[in-house]
């Protein structure tokens, strides 16, 4: 059986980019660019929490790096390196080779190179964490607490998707069992807007992931930033395969469904032929859904069903 350092030596000693300090000694040196400061981010995934134990590994590897570079793309960071912590309940080099596999590949797409992390045995399941870093510009760092009134909401990608995919593989939504080939990849390999994250520092005001549904997550910018939101249900961009759904199911998903790692962002109405610019520049579905205005709360407008303050709810673990 391989030990710890064969592990990583096999599955996680890959090339630091020049100028860095990878894998391999006490601690990563990473360099950041004069007048920027560092974002860290960090999450956790556990097995039987965040993923099936039967989840495929390569899947889980792409996720684990997504829902870290995701919220550097929500600061308007620039990805500069992550690190990976793995403890498992033993040693499975084609499990390991496969999740190698897809946090490498997820890397190379976001621009964040692994370099460094420790590993450790678990007593039961497979924990992850990663801890992703960036650099943001000193003045352009997009924070939950700069919307302004007056401002357009704006939401990048599709909605839904990955909530009802959960749903499906839960055992929910009988008679629906064939979207989930469409939906699992929404769920299982999300693709954050990064590079276009980090494009509008300085073109946009707040911005946050929505990995808890869109009216929490929104809900925390508002907070932040002690005002209101108006939002347009018929503007939402739903995930196309959706729409054969009952309204409950549909309205639940598209506003209280997690694990979308899209952005949600607030900006001027003077800087929408600038957006929508850099959102084609970067390939990202970018929509305007709603307003910033004075006031407490979100009023949502043309949906098929109430909604209450009850509905602000997205996940939350200890709920």
């Amino acid at each position: 059986m391989a030990g710890e350092f064969e592990l990583i030596g096999r599955h996680f000693n890959w090339p630091a980019p020049q100028g860095y300090l990878g894998v391999g000694d006490d601690c990563a040196l990473v360099p950041v660019t004069a007048g920027h400061r560092l974002a860290v981010t960090t999450d956790l995934l556990v097995e039987g929490r965040h993923f099936f134990p039967d989840v495929d590994p390569e899947a889980l590897g792409h996720k684990a790096l997504a829902v870290n570079v995701s919220d550097l793309g929500a600061m308007g960071a620039r990805p500069l390196g992550c690190v990976l912590g793995l403890s498992l309940p033993r040693v499975d080099d084609d499990w390991l080779e496969a999740f190698a596999r897809g946090f490498r590949a997820m890397s190379e797409i976001s621009g964040c190179p692994l370099v460094g992390g420790d590993t450790t045995r678990s007593v039961d399941g497979v924990v992850i964490s990663v801890t992703a870093m960036g650099e943001v510009p000193m003045e352009g760092a997009l924070r939950r607490s700069a919307a302004r009134n007056g401002d357009d909401i704006w939401v990048t990608g599709e909605l839904g998707g990955a909530h009802v995919a959960l749903e499906l593989l839960q055992g929910l939504h009988r008679g629906h069992e064939g979207l989930l080939d469409q939906l699992r990849p929404s769920l299982e390999r999300p693709l954050p807007p990064v590079a276009f994250g980090s494009a509008l520092a300085g073109h946009a005001h707040a911005a946050i992931d929505i990995s808890d549904g869109l009216l929490q997550d929104l809900n925390h910018i508002l907070k932040a930033s002690h005002c209101a939101a108006e939002v347009d249900y018929s503007a939402l961009p739903v995930h196309p395969a959706l729409q054969g759904l009952e309204p409950q199911i549909l309205q639940r998903a598209v506003l209280n469904g997690g694990d979308v790692y899209q952005l949600c962002f607030t900006a001027a109405p003077n800087a929408r032929d600038h957006i929508s610019r850099l959102a084609e520049q970067h390939g990202v579905a970018a929509c305007i859904v709603g307003r910033i205005r004075e006031g407490v709360g979100i009023r949502v407008m043309h949906s098929p069903l109430p909604v209450g303050q009850g509905d602000y709810i997205g996940y939350d673990h200890f709920r």
